[in-house]
């Protein structure tokens, strides 16, 4: 398991494996998010089996799949309302953890500065800079 720290209570991570939920609850981490479609996996790894897994280790588990290139305002918005309802740190994966970097940084542009969203995101291994802006309209756009 391969856990990138992006705030103190966001992580991403590359694919994760049903064993790994046990883990994640030891750890203290209350909600799982799912950015990898089922299409990307063979099924012991997709959304059902992961989140069986989730929920037997006591886990929240939200199925939020992003599309390579596809991505909506209602992933974001989704991403958005898991992260802030969760009752404690969320781990979000997909196939590199780069997706659920990217469907992050645009659910809180306007709330955390550009310069630092991208920066975390590059202390992680995700060079975002080419986002920089289109995250800087949805901060104008927000009021920020």
């Amino acid at each position: 398991m391969d856990l990138r720290k992006i705030t103190d209570d966001y992580a991403v991570s590359p694919q994760l494996q049903p064993a790994d939920m046990a883990t994640l609850a030891e750890q203290g981490i209350t909600t799982v998010i799912c950015n990898r479609p089922d299409a990307e996996n063979p099924p012991p790894l997709q959304a059902a089996a992961m989140q069986a897994a989730a929920e037997a280790a006591g886990l929240e588990f939200v199925f939020n799949p992003v599309t390579g290139g596809m991505l909506t305002e209602s992933n974001v918005d989704e991403q958005a309302d898991a992260i802030a309802g969760s009752e404690g740190p969320v781990v979000a994966y997909c196939a590199s953890g780069n997706r659920s970097t990217i469907v992050w940084a645009l659910g809180v542009a306007g709330e955390v500065p550009v310069d630092d969203i991208l920066g975390r995101a590059t202390a992680n291994g995700y060079d975002l800079a080419w986002l920089r802006p289109q995250l800087e309209a949805l901060a104008a756009q927000r009021g920020a």
